[in-house]
């Protein structure tokens, strides 16, 4: 086994961990996946991985369920580096249950993890995470229910991720409008800060 696999599959390894163990409420191990100057960009949250971990308990403690199911992966390795990099790209679908208009609903939003890593110390850790949000639906749990949702309010949010802003939003959080999506000038910029992180640039 070459050490670049051996590398992927430490990475690989710590994706699997963020998702199992902030999805648990295991906070103490999840604070081990992000390096101190982490850095979180969520739909709800943006800021520090410490200050991200915080809003994430306060939100448990509340009842808030956010949970992640991942997929594929595809880890770029810059490893001539003095402190080796990589960029790991991860297919992950985010589920979130609440009331929306007094009625129980799923969201179910498919998309990206787009990961910033960096080996310090021999240890791999998160940098930042920057989602990338590329469609969504929402669904009553009961399917015997009516939902009626607020068109314009709706269509203020982007398209990858407007039925789980709405949510979101109605449960009190203030949802960023501006996150990547499939297509468009937010994501392709996202590429290009990858590309200056393996090349060695700060973000």
């Amino acid at each position: 086994m070459t050490q670049d696999v051996l590398e992927k599959l430490a990475i690989r390894e710590l994706l699997d961990n963020w998702v199992v163990w902030r999805d648990a409420g295991d906070w103490a191990r999840f604070e081990t996946v992000w390096h101190d100057d982490g850095r979180m960009m969520a739909t709800w949250r943006q800021g520090t991985a410490v200050e991200f971990i915080a809003a994430s308990r306060e939100g448990w403690d509340r009842g808030v369920r956010i949970l992640h199911l991942l997929g594929g992966t595809s880890i770029d390795l810059a490893m001539d580096l003095a402190a080796p990099r990589a960029i790991a790209q991860t297919k992950m679908t985010i589920s979130q249950r609440a009331k929306v208009h007094e009625v129980l609903c799923d969201v179910v939003c498919t998309g990206r993890f787009y990961d910033f890593f960096e080996k310090r110390a021999g240890r791999w850790g998160l940098v930042l995470r920057q989602p990338i949000y590329e469609k969504d639906r929402m669904d009553p749990v009961d399917p015997a229910a009516t939902l009626r949702l607020d068109p314009q309010l709706l269509n203020r949010f982007p398209e990858g991720y407007r039925h789980l802003a709405y949510l979101q939003s109605g449960i009190g959080y203030a949802v960023k409008l501006d996150m990547p999506g499939l297509v468009g000038p937010e994501v392709e910029a996202l590429y290009a800060r990858g590309r200056e992180w393996l090349a060695g640039r700060p973000l």
